[in-house]
């Protein structure tokens, strides 16, 4: 089946809070994800309840989205604590009647391909800082094969994430093999 994210999703914008040092409310901004959408940061509560809408918060299976700058992923929310998006994100979440036929993984790794990335990227707008617009998102097309074709391309995925990992550690640990020779050979 092939549709368009606006079809099978709602799409709303992450929310503008001035962080606080201590909270009861973790606000997710890009800062806490690598460029593959994975976190490489801790988290700590830095914003108040009271101060949140309900519908900002964030739900597991949440897909978020990276619009702003050069840095565009998507990524699951999956973690257990409260949490709401920054504005740097657009908050895509599946529809009740998907939510069995569209893994949010599937959502993300199709959002984060190379052929989408490059169909946002050349539809983003502005000259200072490129943003990708909740229109150009709603409209991006996806293929939804059965759910277990998404869950073998996603472990396609995770293993083919895992050798690229082991091979750049053989790498690094073959340069400290070498290097090691190398001061060996001078002494």
């Amino acid at each position: 089946m092939k549709t368009i994210i606006r079809h099978i999703a709602s799409i709303q914008t992450g929310v503008f809070a001035k962080p606080i040092p201590d909270g009861d409310v973790i606000y997710l901004q890009a800062k806490h994800f690598n460029e593959a959408g994975q976190i490489i940061a801790e988290f700590h509560p830095d914003l108040m309840a009271d101060t949140i809408s309900e519908r900002h918060l964030l739900r597991q299976g949440d897909v978020l989205f990276a619009a702003k700058g050069t840095k565009n992923f998507a990524a699951v929310y999956n973690i257990e604590e409260s949490a709401v998006a920054s504005t740097s994100f657009f908050v895509i979440r599946l529809e009740e009647e998907y939510k069995g036929r569209v893994l949010p993984e599937y959502l993300a790794w199709w959002m984060n391909h190379p052929m989408n990335q490059a169909i946002l990227k050349g539809q983003a707008m502005g000259s200072s800082i490129a943003s990708i617009s909740k229109g150009v998102l709603e409209e991006l097309e996806i293929s939804v094969p059965p759910i277990q074709k998404q869950e073998m391309i996603l472990r396609i995925s995770q293993l083919r994430n895992k050798e690229i990992e082991l091979r750049q550690q053989i790498e690094m640990l073959r340069d400290k093999q070498i290097q090691q020779q190398i001061l060996n050979a001078i002494k």
